[in-house]
């Protein structure tokens, strides 16, 4: 307490007793006990009351004990019933949280996971997950209970299908498998894996390669015999025997199969079942691929090399659609521009300009330090640019109100900056800004990548209305590969901006006329994903509308079983999933609802998926009790068996380096939040006034 503080107490001590002493002492030649009742009465209730004013802080210590923590991690994935271990799984819970000797010593959380990590609830707990991640879920664990010691439970039959291998993981927490589900080895041939390409080409042929293995004994046999095939529409494409070893138990079948049509070919590998096959559901396995009729040819037109073109050529050759080449345009008289249909101008200048006078497709622009502004000023391309020979560097703006085409932010903001000469941008014609400009510290509204389209170029009336149907885009700066670099660093793949760059080239190549309707899905989905379909809408001014009402109908091709959902609105777009349709092929129907404008007229869009039969927690045959150990190992757990936990129970409860901490903090608090006190000071003058009353002194 401080000093000053101490003071005014004393000083309230001498003032209350002063002032009681002045109404019934002072001058009173009998001091009764009542008027020493009412001094004291007095002096305490007036000490209290300046108690109050003063307000001095009050300290206190307030001890808590605090358990360690015992997380039980159960495994709600689909696998344990398909293991039939449901009641195995809810036997060994309800005997841990029952237990005093755990009850007594731990302070228990339960969780259950399958690809994601919940707290475990009365009714969360129903073994219908489609993906396991055990290193997930003990990594979320130590996470959560990094400050407090800790002991993990997981009750899981060892099957992961998501994420890293968590019988390596780093943990300083103590892990308990409890082996779930039958651990026999049973003998077993699987398809683990089929790798092929995403598209080919109408007549071409395409590899496919699939990965089979062979678990279990062979019971004295040299080898076990199979057949491997592959079956497209019914029709058996390829087949071929194998056989598998003690020594050689895997094998890698690879072929080459003909794409006769186009469009999405859905193909179906498997492997002959062998005697007393306990699990064939991962015999079979599907893929497809999209044979597509025609490449779009893309060419690079440059006056020099750039780290930027190669760059360019790769991200767009990601898309197996497009084929892209190089040149130089002191060789553009060897070149045939009619062979292409979209072209990347890399920094033009007056050299080419017979190139913009001759081509009629689309095109994208990469301006930079070598750009000739002053040409490009005189082709009408909806945008002028007053350089000077001064460069800048410019980073991005991402704009969530660009329409032309569904661009998600890829972290532009965060991307390295690109370089330019400086100069104020005028827009002549209808551009749409995907980038907006930064330089020197300072937002601006002048674009770094926009798009045009529907503009006139005067100098070629005799073409108009070729010229008129024109995109293109102009990206206002050198230096891209940069952003594709930094775009591996931060998501380990190319990815993110390869798909950037597809999306903007295919609206740029396409001159098909804007949807007020665009949707988007996937060909196949696997039986145990969301399928995930998301739906962009526009108005008549083709500015986003985010008060539509959008809805899809799926239709199964076998039964004509429809169902009907509402999109949800979700930044940008409109999106939804389900989760619960079976395998088969499915048509949908996206119709916009409630239009206000022009009723009239009908907006839908159409399209088809297929669903293709694999569930890949139905691939195992027995639990993986030998990664579990390696995990028990690790952390320096031990493995247990359903029939042995009271085992553990008694383990854990004898295992002193789990102990009950104290945990002391001061608390500081004003005396004015004490309101027994105040109420004390109301009951001390209430008496004494009734007393005085009661004495007619009142």
């Amino acid at each position: 307490m401080e000093k000053i503080t101490i003071i005014y107490l004393v000083l309230a001590v001498l003032l209350s007793v002063a002032i009681a002493y002045f109404q019934y002492l002072y001058k009173t030649t009998r001091k009764s006990k009542r008027n020493k009742f009412l001094f004291t009465l007095k002096a305490l209730s007036l000490f209290l009351l300046f108690l109050l004013l003063i307000n001095p802080k009050i300290k206190s210590i307030e001890t808590q004990n605090i358990k360690p923590v015992l997380s039980i991690l159960v495994d709600n994935s689909s696998s344990i019933k398909y293991f039939n271990a449901e009641k195995t799984v809810t036997s060994v819970l309800k005997t841990l949280k029952n237990s005093t000797k755990i009850t007594d010593k731990f302070d228990i959380q339960s969780f259950s996971f399958d690809k994601k990590t919940t707290v475990l609830s009365a009714d969360s707990l129903n073994f219908s997950g489609t993906q396991t991640a055990i290193y997930q879920a003990i990594n979320a664990v130590n996470k959560l209970q990094k400050k407090r010691l800790n002991a993990t439970i997981l009750i899981t039959d060892g099957n992961q299908t998501n994420g890293n291998e968590y019988q390596y993981i780093t943990s300083k927490n103590k892990v308990f498998p409890v082996v779930i589900g039958d651990t026999t080895a049973y003998q077993d041939l699987q398809i683990s894996q089929v790798n092929v390409n995403k598209y080919s080409y109408i007549k071409n042929k395409f590899p496919v390669e699939a990965l089979v293995y062979y678990q279990g004994e062979f019971n004295g046999k040299e080898q076990i015999n199979a057949t491997f095939s592959i079956t497209h529409q019914g029709k058996k494409v390829f087949s071929k025997k194998v056989a598998f070893s003690a020594d050689n138990p895997t094998k890698t079948i690879t072929t080459n199969l003909t794409s006769d049509k186009k469009g999405i070919q859905y193909y179906k590998t498997s492997i002959s079942q062998i005697k007393n096959e306990k699990n064939t559901k991962n015999n079979y396995q599907n893929f497809s691929v999209e044979v597509i009729d025609e490449q779009t040819k893309v060419l690079i037109l440059s006056a020099f090399l750039h780290p930027d073109i190669g760059a360019i050529k790769k991200s767009v050759e990601s898309n197996k659609q497009r084929k892209v080449d190089i040149a130089f345009i002191k060789d553009i008289q060897k070149i045939n521009l009619d062979n292409y249909q979209f072209f990347v101008f890399y920094q033009p200048n007056a050299s080419f300009k017979k190139v913009f006078e001759k081509v009629t497709s689309n095109y994208l622009i990469v301006s930079g330090t070598k750009t000739d502004w002053n040409f490009l000023n005189t082709q009408n391309l909806g945008v002028q640019k007053e350089a000077i020979k001064q460069s800048e560097n410019y980073t991005a703006l991402y704009n969530a109100n660009f329409l032309p085409f569904l661009q998600k932010d890829i972290n532009f903001n965060d991307f390295p900056p690109l370089k330019d000469v400086f100069g104020d941008i005028t827009i002549t014609g209808e551009a749409q800004v995907l980038l907006h400009q930064k330089y020197a510290g300072f937002k601006t509204k002048e674009p770094l990548l926009a798009t045009f389209e529907n503009f006139e170029n005067k100098n070629y009336k005799t073409e108009k209305s070729t010229k008129n149907n024109q995109k293109h885009a102009v990206l206002f700066g050198e230096g891209i590969w940069k952003w594709r670099s930094a775009s591996f660093l931060e998501s380990q793949g190319f990815e993110n901006f390869d798909a950037f760059l597809s999306n903007l080239v295919q609206y740029l190549a396409s001159n098909k006329k804007r949807k007020r309707l665009s949707v988007k899905s996937k060909s196949s989905y696997l039986q145990n994903e969301a399928v995930t379909i998301s739906a962009f809408y526009v108005d008549e001014n083709y500015k986003f509308d985010n008060r539509a009402s959008l809805e899809i109908t799926i239709t199964n091709a076998q039964t004509k079983h429809q169902k009907t959902l509402p999109f949800s609105l979700v930044n940008n777009s409109y999106q939804v999933s389900i989760s619960d349709l079976s395998s088969g092929d499915y048509s949908y129907k996206v119709a916009v609802k409630n239009q206000k404008h022009n009723s009239n007229q009908k907006i839908n869009s159409y399209g088809k998926f297929k669903i293709t039969e694999f569930n890949i927690e139905e691939q195992f045959v027995n639990a993986n009790d030998q990664k579990l150990h390696q995990l028990a190992l690790k952390t320096a757990g031990k493995l247990i068996y359903p029939d042995k936990i009271d085992g553990l129970i008694s383990e854990l409860s004898e295992d002193k380096t789990y102990y009950t901490t104290q945990k002391s903090s001061i608390k500081k608090e004003h005396l004015i939040n004490w309101k027994w006190l105040l109420s004390l000071i109301i009951v001390l003058f209430s008496v004494e006034w009734f007393i005085r009353k009661f004495d007619g002194k009142i």
